[in-house]
């Protein structure tokens, strides 16, 4: 082989070298925690099974399922990326587990919050903080139309401006309105605002959310009670792509 041909090999090989090593990066973990203390929902077998599978059509995410608090301790939670909230009531965590799940956070990982995860730790301050609202009823369970309040934000810009679902439709109380990104809103109008437990506030009725916490990236969706939401491809892209947005991955 020529001096001049061997040193171009050379030069190619080096180019091809960073083009693997991204290839082979290893997958980013995120820990799907589905402890029910208070009300369990029936979907979460599912909900496991539907994340997983996009976490392997990703090919950047892994999922752990777990209901085991002895994941949250600061060595644990390393190995993980984000973590995932599909809970109910007041979680068995010591003060070093949750003091470990909010340096997480605010360290720079992601944290995600479907459905029920607003109806979780109603005493504990700091999960308001974390979260931004609290679950306060659901009177409708029905077909509704969803404002896109952001269409350009990446993480719904696929949606349009308006979508049809059905699912049980959760209240916010105690919204952090100001610190919070509003993707997401149920349009009143596609619903009966005079049945009884509807409280109507200044902010509406935000369903989708993200804000920051410290240099964390937090998520929030009151959508995901019903199976066939789950199962909904909008649905699985848009957890899709707040998995990869918290994790700073997203395209």
């Amino acid at each position: 082989m020529k001096r001049r041909e061997f040193i171009a090999l050379l030069g190619s090989a080096a180019a091809i070298r960073p083009l693997c090593a991204r290839a082979e990066r290893p997958l980013e973990r995120m820990l799907y925690f589905t402890y029910s203390a208070g009300y369990r929902h029936d979907v979460i077998p599912l909900s496991k099974a539907i994340l997983t599978q996009l976490g392997s059509n990703s090919g950047v995410f892994e999922v752990t399922a777990t209901e085991d608090t002895s994941e949250f301790s600061t060595e644990n939670l390393e190995r993980y990326a984000a973590v995932m909230f599909y809970t109910t009531g007041e979680l068995p965590m010591s003060g070093a587990q949750k003091k470990a799940l909010l340096n997480f956070v605010r360290s720079g990982r992601g944290f995600l919050g479907v459905h029920s995860a607003a109806d979780t730790f109603y005493t504990w301050p700091d999960y308001l903080d974390l979260v931004g609202g609290y679950f306060n009823g659901h009177p409708w369970r029905q077909a509704v139309t969803i404002e896109v309040v952001d269409p350009g934000d990446p993480l719904v810009a696929f949606l349009g401006n308006l979508l049809q679902i059905e699912d049980e439709i959760y209240q916010i109380s105690d919204f952090d309105y100001r610190g919070s990104h509003v993707l997401l809103r149920l349009d009143h109008s596609s619903v009966e605002l005079s049945k009884t437990g509807v409280h109507q506030r200044f902010y509406g009725w935000p369903l989708t959310w993200t804000r920051s916490y410290g240099q964390g990236r937090v998520f929030y969706t009151a959508l995901g009670h019903e199976a066939s939401v789950w199962q909904d491809p909008r649905y699985q892209r848009l957890l899709s792509n707040a998995i990869l947005w918290s994790m700073r991955r997203l395209p």
